[in-house]
Formats: structure tokens, sequence, C-alpha cells
């Protein structure tokens, strides 16, 4: 097997693509993330392949502080691929705080991670990734109606962007960097809104378009607006508008809350794979 670091996008697009663009929906992360590689949006980045005999084993990508995103093209290989991955990335000390990715590949990883480096594992998310090609005709909604955000909701969205990070306990990111974010996304027109009777109660993000599909995210109702609805409808209505433009819309839920599971496959998302991202941390007393 050959181990070989990417130091071009493109040239690293090149190998890569023609897998990925067949698992569109699946790999839309990585797809996703190599296109903002591409297109300059990361100043840091780690980018490798693994070929045998000219056959295109495993792919791995990774933008720090985000994690390792790894794919193992076959199931039959996956036992010495990840053997062959772990001894590479530990031997050129490749830092790897947390991993992501198709969870039977990611727990193999984790396990022989955490032996070759003394470390323990903790699971961030465990996740359930969910497509979307027709929202559910007789789908009932509430009051209210969507709007693109505009310049005057960035307060709002810079606040909820803190709410959701403390809800769903990910890393804190820096205040400067939710401003700037919120900015670009609005200037890219990638947040929705659901206003009900001039009140502001939900929200939903568009990410990582591809060729064919578009990935929802960042959905968030603030607490005193929730179990009334107005979350599903918002990603009804506003999966309803990609699908205008996009085949297709994925997104990825907490396998941990089964009221958010139960919303999307009533819109009419169904599930289509099991993702984890895991961190890796000191063992107590190293």
């Amino acid at each position: 097997m050959n181990f070989k670091v990417h130091e071009h996008p493109e040239d690293f697009a090149t190998i890569a693509e023609p897998y990925l663009l067949k698992h569109e929906d699946i790999y839309s992360l990585f797809y996703g993330v190599l296109q903002g590689i591409k297109n300059g949006r990361y100043q840091e980045y780690f980018m490798a392949s693994i070929m045998e005999d000219g056959k295109l084993l495993a792919l791995l990508q990774m933008t720090p502080p985000h994690p390792l995103n790894l794919i193992v093209i076959y199931e039959q290989d996956k036992e010495r691929v990840i053997d062959f991955v772990v001894d590479e990335l530990f031997n050129r000390q490749i830092q790897v705080p947390s991993v992501v990715g198709m969870k039977t590949v990611i727990l193999a990883f984790t396990e022989k991670w955490k032996l070759k480096t003394d470390k323990n594992s903790k699971v961030l998310m465990d996740q359930g990734l969910y497509r979307l090609d027709q929202v559910t005709p007789s789908l009932e909604g509430t009051t209210g109606s969507w709007r693109y955000s505009n310049t005057k909701d960035a307060p709002l969205i810079e606040k909820w962007y803190q709410d959701f990070e403390n809800d769903t306990g990910i890393t804190k990111t820096p205040i400067a960097q939710i401003r700037e974010r919120v900015n670009q996304f609005i200037k890219d027109n990638e947040v929705f809104l659901w206003e009900d009777e001039g009140q502001i109660v939900s929200m939903m993000k568009k990410s990582r378009p591809s060729e064919h599909g578009v990935t929802v995210s960042f959905v968030f109702t603030p607490k005193e607006q929730r179990k009334k609805g107005y979350a599903r409808t918002m990603v009804a209505a506003g999966s309803q508008e990609l699908l205008k433009t996009f085949d297709f819309c994925v997104l990825y839920t907490d396998m941990l809350n089964p009221t958010s599971n139960k919303i999307y496959q009533e819109i009419g998302y169904r599930k289509i794979a099991d993702s984890i991202h895991i961190e890796f941390v000191v063992k107590e007393g190293n």
C-alpha cells in the first residue's frame, strides 16, 4: 500500500472526487470540505490517499482544528487498511485530536489509535445521516412563513449560534469568528428564518452544496419556542425550497435525540448511514 500526502487540492480532487461523486449523499461532508479547501477557505489542511496496485483504498482529510475525516473504500479491506493508516499517521507524527466518518470505520480506527497512542476516547456525536428527495405532501405546518436572513438579523443569529453550541456541547467558537461566519452566511443567502406574527422563532442553514445535493444544518429553535412545531415546519419549507435547485438534501441528526429524528422522518428524510465523531483525550495520570 502507498500512503500519499497531497500538497495541492486539485491533485487530491482528481483522485478523490470520482469516488465521492458516486456516493454524493453519504460523503457530502468530505466533498464539501474539499470544495472549501479548493476555494481557499482553509489556511491549513491535510489530505492523503491510500492506493494499492492502482486501486484507491482510502481517503483522509483534515482541516485543523476540525476532525480527521476518514473514508475506507472496501469493507473487506477495512482492518488492514486501518492498521496501515494508524501506523502511517503515528510514524509521521500527525496529530489527530478527533475523527469523524462512517461509524464502523471510525470505531475500528478509534480502538487501534488508542492502543497506538495510549489515549482515551470520548464520543462527541453519535449521528444518523438522513436524505430527502421529496417533502411529505400531506405534512401540516405551523402558522407563519420563511424568509432569507439579512444583515439586521445578524445579532440574533450570532446569539443563536452560541446557544446552539451550548445545547450540543460542541467546542465554543470565539465571538469574533462567529460574527465573521454569520456575516458570510447572510452574504451567501444561506440562513433561512421562520417568522410567526412578526417574531423570528426558528432557523436552519444550507451548506456544502455538491453537484446534485446540499446539506441542511444549524437547525435551531430557542427554548421558549420549542414544542410548537416550528423546527419541523422550518426544515420542511426550507428543504422544499432547496429541492427546487438540488436533487436531494442531507442532514445529520443526534441519535440520542429521538424527537429530532422523528421530526425529520415525518418531513420525508430517510436514514442512509450511521456516522460518529470521536475525540481523543490524554489518559488521567499521563
